[in-house]
């Protein structure tokens, strides 16, 4: 078994139960994200497609204005505190989301389904955040580059069993059922959490084990910003998320546009949409399983990082050529399965090399504000664009430039965290 372990997964023996709980972890703060996601679709969509773009306005706004907050919990409390209080929050928010839906049905509308998809789209960013940050203070820059990947198995798992879970309980239970059933899955999360900080010990940004796990970040609520702008590592960081985030967008519209162009009934389009979901679960699993630690470890984060440009570059091409709803259904699941089954944990491992503070603080800023501004940027560059007339062949040649720049900045931000992290080891070297 150990063999078979190391030999698919890269995971040593000391290392699985640790694993196995972190992915634990993740499967069940995906589960609650996606077994109320089609709750958060059916009811923000009520005013159209085109109000959503100027949701995204309110998300980044209401991400902005929660972010201190946030950097206050994190500089007063220890971190399971504010990582437990936040969760609790949202499965708070949950429970009164649900009393909201049974005792006064009549008053849920358009208003307070709007509210609902944004206070869902702040949730559904700072949840997983939390997650990979707790991740990049318990494991190692080695052990991120060797477990990351199958940890995320987890959340891919959790990915496919929130909708169907969903799908099952939705008619029998009602919609409002599904919001208890996340913040049970929140609450499990939580737990899944404390048992994680109990098998691993916290690593210092050397690798080391550190002697202050218990200890307070301490700070300014507003550090994790600041240390944005003064680094230009993390901004780097910032641009390589903003541009994921409008690449996103861009896939997200394209494809509602060419399949309500085809004039098909609702329930064909619901078929449709699930079947791409299913073939990019399916390949991000594949990915995650098998392939992406051996990618991280053999060819380095810096390539694994640039694989995602370089497959967006190739799919939108692809789109540009056939303008056909199969290239779209290739492009859309090869990008979220490369996104999700490469690209994030190899991003993660950037942070590993960061101080306690800038994996929470700043992590934090660039995970939730930085990210909801490039929905924002991606949602009105393709409203632009397409109310200039401009179709795929247009997109393809903005889109194409732009992979080349995220190319180019995944690699330098591969190598730079590579030549940190070497500095940082002949440093501790010398202390000891």
């Amino acid at each position: 078994m150990r063999g078979v372990l190391q030999t698919f997964t890269n995971i040593r023996r000391h290392e699985v139960l640790p694993t196995l709980v972190a992915g634990v972890f993740f499967f069940c703060v995906l589960t609650a994200l996606m077994v109320v996601r089609p709750a958060r679709e059916a009811l923000g969509m009520q005013r159209g497609i085109e109000a959503i773009r100027w949701l995204f306005y309110v998300t980044v706004a209401v991400t902005f204005a929660v972010n201190p907050l946030f950097g206050l919990l994190v500089s007063k409390f220890r971190r399971m505190v504010f990582i437990s209080t936040t969760y609790l929050f949202f499965a708070l928010g949950l429970l009164i989301f649900y009393c909201l839906l049974v005792l006064t049905p009549t008053q849920v509308g358009q208003t307070s389904g709007q509210i609902f998809y944004v206070w869902f789209s702040v949730f559904n960013l700072f949840a997983t955040m939390l997650f990979w940050a707790l991740m990049t203070d318990r494991f190692s820059l080695d052990q991120s580059e060797r477990l990351f990947g199958a940890i995320s198995i987890g959340g891919t798992l959790g990915a496919i069993f929130g909708p169907w879970l969903a799908s099952i309980l939705a008619k029998p239970m009602g919609t409002p059922f599904l919001l208890l059933v996340a913040a049970l899955f929140l609450l499990l999360a939580v737990c899944a959490a404390w048992l994680l900080t109990t098998l691993q010990e916290e690593q210092t940004a050397s690798g080391q084990a550190a002697q202050t796990s218990q200890t307070v970040i301490g700070g300014s609520a507003w550090e994790g910003l600041l240390t944005v702008m003064r680094s230009p590592y993390l901004l780097g960081i910032s641009a390589y998320v903003l541009i994921v985030a409008v690449i996103a967008t861009f896939i997200y519209f394209t494809r509602l546009q060419m399949v309500a162009a085809l004039g098909v009934d609702t329930d064909t389009r619901t078929a449709a949409f699930a079947q791409i979901d299913l073939i990019s679960q399916i390949a991000t699993l594949v990915l995650q399983a098998f392939v992406t630690s051996h990618l991280m470890k053999r060819f380095g984060v810096p390539f694994t990082l640039a694989l995602l440009p370089l497959c967006v570059a190739l799919g939108f091409i692809g789109l540009a050529i056939f303008g056909s709803l199969a290239a779209l259904i290739v492009l859309d699941a090869s990008f979220r399965a490369v996104q999700r089954g490469v690209m994030r944990p190899a991003r993660e491992t950037l942070f590993t090399i960061m101080p306690r503070s800038e994996r929470y603080k700043s992590k934090a800023f660039i995970d939730t504000f930085v990210y909801r501004g490039g929905d924002v940027v991606g949602a009105q560059t393709e409203g632009l664009l397409s109310r200039l007339g401009i179709g795929l062949t247009g997109l393809a040649s903005f889109v194409v430039p732009l992979t080349c720049l995220w190319m180019v900045l995944g690699i330098w931000l591969g190598v730079t965290q590579r030549h940190r992290a070497r500095k940082q080891n002949i440093q501790s070297g010398v202390s000891t």
